[in-house]
């Protein structure tokens, strides 16, 4: 029954996210990793906006996790590239981010806020 249940919130994902590759973001936002902070880390979106986040690293390699979109992403370390991740905001509310990859002492501190209006 637990599998059943994970699948179908999998899939569920999958199909609320099925497309947004092919649709132009209605922003492009980008957002710096380095021990232990996001830059900006507080974003406000309306509701509906798609964005694709360009994530980079000033340091070490990090991760960008939002549990309530199935998004988990590693962030190469300096000089080495950058991830790019599409959100859809949804929903009015607050959702939070937060580094997935351990990157250091302080990496329980490193968090962020996305607020949509």
């Amino acid at each position: 029954m637990v599998v059943l249940m994970q699948l179908a919130i999998l899939l569920t994902l999958l199909w609320q996210t099925q497309g947004l590759a092919d649709k132009k973001p209605d922003r492009v936002i980008s957002i710096s990793a380095e021990r232990f902070a996001y830059n900006p880390s507080k974003i406000t979106l309306k509701q509906g906006e798609l964005v694709e986040f360009v994530l980079t690293s000033d340091d070490t390699d990090h991760g960008f996790h939002i549990s309530e979109a199935g998004i988990d992403v590693a962030i190469p370390p300096i000089g080495r590239g950058e991830a790019r991740v599409r959100f859809l905001a949804k929903d009015k509310g607050r959702v939070f981010f937060f580094c997935s990859r351990p990157c250091g002492a302080g990496h329980n501190l490193m968090r962020g806020e996305i607020v949509v209006k």
